[in-house]
C-alpha cells in the first residue's frame, strides 16, 4: 500500500495555485503531492473544495493527518518548512519582512487582475463598473512601476518574492496580454525573461 500523500486542490490557470506548484518544484516536493484540478468560481463554488476550505477558494492543501492548509501564502510557508534545501522564505530579520512585503505587493497586483477578470468575463457588459475597473488597472500600473524600480532587488535567489512577482507577471500575460507591460518596464521584463527559463516556471505555465 502506498503511503498517504499531500493533496493540492488547484487549477492550471490560477496564479495563486501556480505559486504553490513553483514552490513544490523548486524545493523538490512536487512528487509528494497529488494534484486535484478543479475550477470553483465566485458564482459556482464546488462542494469538494468547500469541505476543505470553507471560503471555497483554491489553492488548498490537504495534509496527511487530515487537516487542511489554505491561502497560498500559508501553503508556501508550510511547504518551506518541509524541505531540506535553502529556505525560500527568510526565517527572521529585515530580509524576511522585505521579501514578504514584495510578495504581498505581487499578491495585491494579482487580486486586482483577478477582479478585472471576473468583472469582464462573468458580468454582463452593461453591468460592468468602469470606475471599479479603472481603479484596479491603476493598482496594477502602480505595482508594475514599483517593481521596475526594484528589479535588481528581485534578482539573485528565486525566493518567495521572486516566485510571487513572476507568477503575477505570468498571469498578466495570460489574462491581460493587451497591457503590453514590458514596454514601459524593461528592467522588470529582462528579469522576468530570465526567471521564466527556470524549470519550475516552464512546468507550471497556464494553458494556452
Amino acid at each position: 500500500m502506498s503511503a498517504p500523500r499531500l493533496k493540492l486542490y488547484t487549477n492550471q490557470g490560477s496564479p495563486f495555485g501556480r505559486k504553490v506548484a513553483v514552490m513544490l518544484h523548486e524545493t523538490g516536493q512536487f512528487a509528494q503531492v497529488e494534484i486535484e484540478f478543479c475550477l470553483p468560481t465566485p458564482v459556482k463554488p464546488l462542494d469538494e473544495v468547500n469541505q476543505e476550505n470553507p471560503a471555497g477558494k483554491i489553492p488548498a492543501l490537504h495534509l496527511v493527518d487530515g487537516s487542511v492548509v489554505h491561502d497560498s501564502r500559508v501553503i508556501l510557508d508550510y511547504l518551506d518548512h518541509h524541505h531540506s534545501a535553502v529556505a525560500l522564505i527568510p526565517r527572521e530579520g529585515p530580509t524576511r519582512w522585505r521579501r514578504l512585503t514584495l510578495a504581498s505587493l505581487a499578491d495585491a497586483l494579482l487580486d486586482a487582475a483577478l477582479v478585472i477578470r471576473y468583472e469582464t468575463a462573468m458580468r454582463p457588459e452593461e453591468k460592468q463598473w468602469d470606475l471599479w475597473l479603472g481603479n484596479q488597472a491603476e493598482k496594477i500600473a502602480r505595482s508594475l512601476a514599483y517593481f521596475e524600480t526594484v528589479a535588481d532587488e528581485l534578482a539573485g535567489a528565486f525566493d518567495i518574492a521572486g516566485i510571487s512577482v513572476a507568477c503575477a507577471l505570468g498571469y498578466l500575460d495570460f489574462r491581460q496580454p493587451q497591457l503590453g507591460w514590458r514596454t514601459a518596464h524593461p528592467a522588470l521584463a529582462a528579469w522576468y525573461a530570465q526567471v521564466s527559463e527556470r524549470a519550475s516556471m516552464q512546468l507550471t505555465q497556464p494553458p494556452q
